[in-house]
């Protein structure tokens, strides 16, 4: 491998986590602003973890999270949710816009929350990757959370039920049953329901209600590293990681040398595995036996028998395994990736399978053809007519003399004995088929 690469696959793994060390800055200011926008996932969690422990440091009492978004992963949600319930800040949600699902979850552990007058908050139902209600299971556990949630604020946990229960019968909310509920700003902060301490147009009123100075707030932003974590392990970003890196070493075995395909191979698997252990989805240990696989594998060039390539392949299947918050997640993301790598594999095989050279040593590649001077049998057509003496017994195979040449032979009927004369009317590839004549001759 050559020098520059060498140097740029350690820049990748070490600048990265360089990055929120230098973020880290002490403000002194009292209130830290956090915004929550776009979907919740593990790397949203990284940076909320880090803006909580900067204002720690900084002695700030109070946390503003404003907060828009259409929900996420309920294990994601759940993490921050207990981020918050155990910090020292006081935390005030601020929905600007919208606070559904995952996102309605996290604003119910807030000590307060505020609304803009178009904002909403509910519709959190606990579903599956492919758009369904999530079995009763994890159904009744959700359910069980809102609530929780709900009760520790002491807000009404009938309405935080009734965001995630669809049998819950509120008709007066638009939520009769069969329907979730989802709460306008005017909803959320009426007597009767209290999920809200005021309505504001905008955040400069918000904090104008606070009696909170502009110059006392501490706005935090992720980091490149943070904002990377938050893609890479995006559920639709995961098996287009892992494709690009099945994708890449499938191409690496018709490259001569390391080079393009396998260092974009080795990139992919860098960055998934970065990501999944910036964001607390993975550790070290995952890591650990990612590079057992490879080792195993690059050890199985040099040990024949297959038995370490196959370990080496389960070893690096479990780490991808173990780094995923979702085993039947990661299951499909493998599938996927494992079906475009094979795909990409025969592809290349059939255009570009002369230019395979590491697979040349577990393949057979040559083919013996015609074209190129191999004969798989002389063809012996010339001899049909001629006509020959049998040096044995035809039972029906046997042994002919045809103008000096031994041939083997078979009949074209059953028994000929040794010393007829025969000829010659058929050749088959190397079978010949012989007829007796009516003359015939003794030795």
């Amino acid at each position: 491998m050559k020098r520059w690469t060498i140097r740029l696959l350690l820049l990748m793994v070490i600048i990265p986590f360089t990055l929120p060390a230098a973020a880290l800055t002490a403000s002194g200011s009292s209130v830290y602003e956090i915004p929550l926008h776009e979907e919740v996932e593990k790397g949203l969690f990284a940076f909320l973890s880090r803006s909580y422990e900067e204002a720690d440091r900084a002695g700030a009492d109070r946390v503003i999270i404003r907060m828009n978004t259409p929900g996420g992963f309920t294990d994601a949600a759940d993490e921050i949710g207990h981020l918050i319930r155990n910090a020292k800040q006081e935390t005030i949600v601020f929905i600007e816009d919208n606070a559904l699902s995952a996102g309605a979850y996290i604003a119910l552990h807030a000590d307060q929350i505020y609304m803009t007058p178009t904002a909403k908050i509910g519709a959190a139902q606990v579903i599956v990757s492919d758009g369904t209600a999530a079995d009763d299971k994890a159904h009744s556990a959700w359910v069980a959370a809102m609530i929780n949630a709900a009760e520790q604020h002491g807000r009404n946990p009938l309405y935080a039920e009734a965001m995630a229960n669809p049998a819950i019968d509120l008709p007066a909310f638009r939520a009769e049953e069969g329907k979730l509920l989802t709460l306008t700003a005017k909803e959320a902060s009426s007597k009767e329901v209290g999920y809200s301490e005021g309505i504001v147009d905008d955040y400069d009123a918000l904090l104008k209600a606070l009696q909170v100075k502009p110059s006392d707030v501490q706005t935090m932003e992720p980091t490149f590293a943070e904002q990377l974590t938050r893609l890479i392990t995006h559920p639709i970003v995961v098996p287009i990681l892992l494709s690009i890196a099945g994708l890449g070493l499938v191409l690496e075995l018709y490259s001569p040398g390391f080079g393009v395909p396998g260092l974009m191979g080795l990139s992919a698997l860098g960055l998934f595995f970065f990501g999944h252990l910036f964001a607390g989805l993975a550790g070290y240990e995952t890591l650990i036996v990612f590079l057992l696989g490879v080792g195993l594998l690059l050890a199985e060039w040099f040990v024949p028998g297959g038995l370490l390539g196959i370990a080496g392949a389960i070893a690096i299947g479990a780490s991808i395994m173990m780094a995923g918050a979702d085993p039947m997640r990661m299951t499909i993301s493998m599938f996927i990736a494992v079906v475009i790598a094979m795909i990409g594999g025969v592809i290349l095989v059939k255009f570009f399978g002369k230019r395979l050279h590491w697979l040349n040593r577990v393949v057979l590649m040559d083919a013996t053809t015609t074209e190129e001077g191999y004969v798989s049998n002389e063809s012996r057509h010339e001899l049909v007519g001629r006509e020959g003496i049998t040096l044995t017994a035809l039972r029906p195979a046997g042994v002919v003399e045809v103008e000096g040449e031994r041939l083997d032979v078979v009949s074209d009927g059953g028994y000929v004995e040794k010393g007829q004369r025969v000829r010659v009317v058929q050749v088959e590839g190397v079978k010949i088929v012989v007829t007796t004549t009516k003359e015939e001759e003794t030795t």
